[in-house]
């Protein structure tokens, strides 16, 4: 999802930080019950000190980017039909319609979420962040 207030789809109007305020003031007004999510606990909060910076070492790599890649679905299919895709083709998902969507970091998954548009602009809304636990089980598969 692009940065609030940043123009991601190259045209249109830009997406203020009273909009997006507004859509997380939303969220935790519209928040599952604590046990319906994934326990904060997975990703402690690290404390900032007086000056508001963060503790040691992280900060060398706050302003390092990663992809984030929402996925709604995937599909195999033959050159031959991908070569025959014209204006207005439809292309079969395997996700569901109403099934959540994947969150993957670097193409890593971290996270399911929801859709939520905002002044015409898509983004998600996270319902279960995957614990680092996890993440390492996928990993080692």
């Amino acid at each position: 999802m692009a940065e609030p207030g940043s123009d991601a789809a190259g045209g249109g109007e830009d997406i203020s930080a009273d909009d997006w305020a507004a859509a997380l003031a939303e969220q935790e007004t519209s928040a599952p019950a604590p046990g319906d999510l994934a326990q904060p606990a997975a990703f402690p909060q690290l404390k900032n000190d007086a000056s508001g910076a963060p503790p040691g070492n992280l900060e060398m790599i706050l302003d390092i980017p990663v992809m984030i890649t929402v996925e709604l679905g995937r599909t195999k299919i033959q050159i031959r039909n991908l070569l025959q895709l014209a204006q207005g083709s439809v292309i079969e998902l395997d996700g569901m319609a109403g099934e959540p969507m994947t969150v993957l970091v670097n193409g890593c998954l971290i996270a399911q979420g929801e859709v939520v548009v905002v002044n015409e602009k898509f983004g998600i809304r996270l319902t279960d962040i995957i614990t680092p636990e996890e993440r390492l089980r996928r990993l080692s598969r």
